[in-house]
C-alpha cells in the first residue's frame, strides 16, 4: 500500500495556514484603529471613526454576556477550563463602574462586587463581526471504487512502525486521514496475538463497551446473535444504528483466514473480500440524481433495533432517518443505514411508506454500483479503521475460518484526539468554548 505523502504534506500545510492566519489576525488587530469604548445601562458600546468596519454585525455587547465570559483566573479554573462562578448570582442588570480601553483590550470594573475583567481585542473584534465560532475547516475527499479523484496515494495508509518513531504525530496523521478520507490502513501490525491491535486502537481513545463487549476477537461461530458472526455475505451498512449515538470509529484486523479442509493456511480463494462505500459520496449522488429521494431519506424517521440476543432489546432514544442533515449548515452529518436492523416504516408522516421504499431502492442501487463500491482483500497485518458515521462496510461470503479482532471508538473521543494532534490548543479552545 502506498503511503500518502502528498496528502500528509497538504494536511500539514492546511494546519499551518490556519495557525498563521490566526496569528496574522492578531497582528492586524494590533495595527488597525481601535474603537472608542463607552458603557450604557445594558451594553458596552464600540464606535469607529472610519468606514472600514462595515462588516460589523453589532456595535455593542451585553453587560451580562461580557461578565459571564470573563476568563480571568478567578472566573475560570485554569487547569480544567471550567467556569468557576455561578452565573445566576450575577445581577441581571449588572453595569460597569469603569471601562478602560488599552492597546491589548478592554478593562472593565463591575459594580457591586468590584470584580475586574479583561477582554482582548481579538475576542471583542470576533464577536462584533461574528455570531459564533465555527468548526475547523475540513477538506473532505469523497471516494469511489478507485479512490478520490484528487488523491495520488491510495489507499490512505500508515505503518505500525511509524507510531514508535513519533506517536503523537502519527496519531495526528491517522485521525486526519479518517476525517478527510473516511478510513485508513495501518500496515505491518503484528498478528501473533490481538494485543498489538488493541494497544494501537487505544492510542486514539478508549475502546467502547457494548452488549458485544469491548475489544473483540472472534471467529464466525454465532457466539453472539448477529450476522457479523457468520460467514454469509453482508451488504454495505453502518454498525450500531440502534444506538442513540452510533459508534464513531470501527476497526477490523484479520489475524488469520484458514481452510480447515486443506493443508494450506494461505486463505487464498476462500472469499471474504471486504467492501467500503463512502456514504457521503453516495448521498451526494442521490441528491444530484433524485433530490426527492434524498429529501425522503432525510425526513422519514425510522425505528432501529438490536434484539437478537436473549435479554437485550436496544433501540435509540427516538426514531432517526437514514440521512441525518445538520440543521444549522444543511450538510449531511451522519449516515445510519442497516436494512437488517431497520424496523417498520411508519405511516402518518410527511411522506408515505411507498415514497420511502422508492427512495430507499434508489439509495440501495447507488450503494451497489460498481463505481461506488471499493472492494479489497483484508490481509493479516493490515488494520482497517474507518468512520462509521460516514463509511458503510460489508463483505462477500467466505469459507474456512477467519479470526477477526477490532473494536468501536466513540465519535466525540475520536474528534478530540484529532483536534489535539492537529491543532494548537489555543485555537482548539477558541473554537469549542467560543
Amino acid at each position: 500500500m502506498l503511503r500518502c505523502g502528498q496528502h500528509i504534506a497538504r494536511r500539514t500545510a492546511v494546519v499551518r495556514r490556519n495557525w498563521q492566519s490566526y496569528q496574522s489576525q492578531l497582528r492586524t488587530l494590533a495595527t488597525v484603529e481601535k474603537p472608542r469604548v463607552s458603557s450604557s445601562s445594558s451594553h458596552i458600546e464600540f464606535a469607529y471613526n472610519n468606514a472600514i468596519h462595515k462588516n460589523l454585525k453589532r456595535t455593542s455587547l451585553p453587560n451580562i454576556w461580557l461578565r459571564d465570559n470573563c476568563r480571568c483566573s478567578s472566573c475560570v479554573h485554569q487547569d480544567t477550563m471550567q467556569r468557576n462562578f455561578n452565573t445566576f448570582e450575577v445581577p441581571e442588570d449588572i453595569q460597569p463602574s469603569q471601562v478602560e480601553a488599552t492597546d491589548d483590550g478592554v478593562k472593565v470594573q463591575w459594580s457591586g462586587d468590584a470584580h475586574e475583567s479583561f477582554y482582548p481585542w481579538a475576542f471583542l473584534d470576533f464577536y462584533l463581526k461574528s455570531d459564533k465560532r465555527v468548526p475547523e475547516p475540513l477538506e473532505v475527499e469523497h471516494f469511489g471504487a478507485r479512490g478520490p479523484q484528487t488523491s495520488q496515494g491510495w489507499p490512505p495508509s500508515l505503518t505500525y512502525g511509524d507510531f514508535s518513531t513519533n506517536e503523537n504525530k502519527t496519531v495526528g496523521r491517522l485521525t486526519d486521514h479518517i476525517r478527510r478520507n473516511g478510513f485508513v490502513f495501518i500496515t505491518e501490525v503484528p498478528v501473533d496475538s490481538a494485543e498489538p491491535t488493541e494497544k494501537l486502537l487505544e492510542k486514539i481513545a478508549f475502546i467502547r463497551q457494548t452488549h458485544y463487549g469491548g475489544f473483540y476477537d472472534f471467529i464466525p461461530d454465532l457466539a453472539l446473535a448477529d450476522t457479523a458472526y457468520t460467514n454469509i455475505a453482508l451488504g454495505a451498512h453502518t454498525d450500531t444504528t440502534y444506538f442513540t449515538d452510533p459508534a464513531g470509529l470501527q476497526a477490523f484486523h484479520l489475524l488469520s483466514h484458514t481452510d480447515t479442509s486443506s493443508k494450506s493456511d494461505s486463505g487464498a480463494n476462500l472469499g471474504g473480500q471486504s467492501l467500503l462505500v463512502d456514504g457521503f459520496y453516495a448521498a451526494s449522488i442521490l441528491l444530484k440524481e433524485d433530490p426527492k429521494a434524498f429529501e425522503v431519506l432525510s425526513r422519514v424517521k425510522l425505528p432501529w433495533h438490536a434484539s437478537g440476543n436473549k435479554g437485550i432489546t436496544i433501540s435509540p432514544d427516538k426514531p432517526y432517518p437514514v440521512l441525518e442533515v445538520d440543521e444549522s449548515t444543511g450538510k449531511l452529518h451522519r449516515v445510519r443505514w442497516n436494512n437488517d436492523d431497520r424496523g417498520v416504516v411508519p405511516f402518518g408522516g410527511e411522506h408515505s411508506p411507498e415514497e420511502w421504499y422508492k427512495a430507499a431502492r434508489k439509495w440501495n442501487e447507488i450503494l451497489t454500483r460498481e463505481s461506488t463500491a471499493y472492494w479489497f482483500q483484508l490481509k493479516p497485518g493490515n488494520l482497517l479503521v474507518f468512520d462509521n458515521w460516514r463509511v458503510l462496510h460489508g463483505r462477500s461470503a467466505f469459507t474456512g475460518v477467519r479470526r477477526i479482532c477490532g473494536g468501536y471508538i466513540n465519535r466525540d473521543d475520536f474528534i478530540s484526539r484529532w483536534r489535539n494532534t492537529n491543532y494548537p490548543r489555543d485555537e482548539i479552545l477558541k473554537r469549542i468554548i467560543g
